[in-house]
């Protein structure tokens, strides 16, 4: 258990770091964090910058488990400020497309997804590493908040497979058969595990499972791709590859996680023991 908590929190800090680096790199905020306004602001330039250094140190850090309350928390309430004040704004009131079609939101919910991971790692970080710092503090009240926001963009995109199959099918490698199943399956298997985690319904079983599911596309169809075209559309396969290890780690570190007593009175227990369902 403890193992896999491990893995979920360096998966998930591999992808933050990565985040940033291709945004050095490439120059310019990427969507998953940014809108792509169709007008300039300014000082933009700079503050992408500094958030791709904000990604970098407290991927690296959470990589490295030091502090890592403090900058998953910080990381939580970033991604957090994004989704609810650039991403949301963009796809209502400045997006030529109707906001009611579910795959203009695949970046914003990569996002708020993002964001629930990062609560969840800060409410399992250790309670004797600032615990009386106020945004760590705050950082753990919010974990069973970024269970859901994890939970219900896997639900998201559980019916984006089914709205899109024929484009979900079509990234299914050639040499796998049966594409349509593959598609309806992996849509099944996300909505089921979104509600199981939300309603605490054999958390550590599903989730676990959820982890593993999304580790095989990272291998499986992700990396293919990546290597494929890593500078095609900003990289954005490359980004996507590393997406997907972000929701893997953090399915691995909600299904493994076991709850300070700090953190627990702090807010309702969302982590279920094993099987348990509580």
């Amino acid at each position: 258990m403890e193992r896999l908590n491990i893995a979920g929190r360096i998966f998930y800090g591999i992808a933050i770091a990565a985040t940033g680096i291709q945004q050095f790199f490439f120059h310019d905020f990427f969507q998953i964090l940014f809108p792509p306004v169709p007008f300039t602001i300014p000082g933009v330039y700079y503050f992408s910058r500094l958030v791709a250094f904000i990604l970098v140190i407290a991927g690296l850090a959470i990589i490295m488990n030091i502090k890592t309350g403090f900058f998953a928390s910080a990381l939580g309430f970033l991604f957090l400020f994004l989704f609810i004040f650039c991403q949301v704004p963009y796809e209502l009131f400045i997006s030529p497309y109707s906001p009611i079609h579910l795959g203009l939101w695949i970046n914003p919910l990569k996002e708020s997804a993002y964001a629930g991971g990062a609560f969840v790692i800060a409410g399992q970080s250790a309670v004797n590493i600032n615990q009386r710092l106020k945004l760590i503090e705050r950082g753990r009240r919010f974990a069973p908040i970024g269970a859901f926001l994890f939970s219900f963009t896997m639900i998201s995109f559980g019916l984006s497979h089914f709205y899109y199959a024929d484009t979900v099918a079509d990234l299914v490698p050639g040499w796998i058969p049966a594409h349509f199943f593959w598609t309806y399956f992996a849509a099944i298997a996300l909505i089921g595990s979104g509600i199981a985690i939300i309603i605490r319904f054999r958390v550590y079983f599903i989730s676990n499972l959820l982890g593993l599911m999304i580790f095989l596309w990272f291998i499986i169809l992700h990396i293919p791709r990546a290597l494929a075209a890593p500078l095609a559309n900003n990289g954005n396969e490359v980004t996507s590859a590393f997406s997907a290890l972000a929701f893997s780690g953090i399915a691995l570190v909600i299904a493994n996680s076991q709850r300070s007593p700090v953190v627990g009175k702090l807010s309702p227990t969302f982590f279920s023991r094993p099987f348990s369902g509580k």
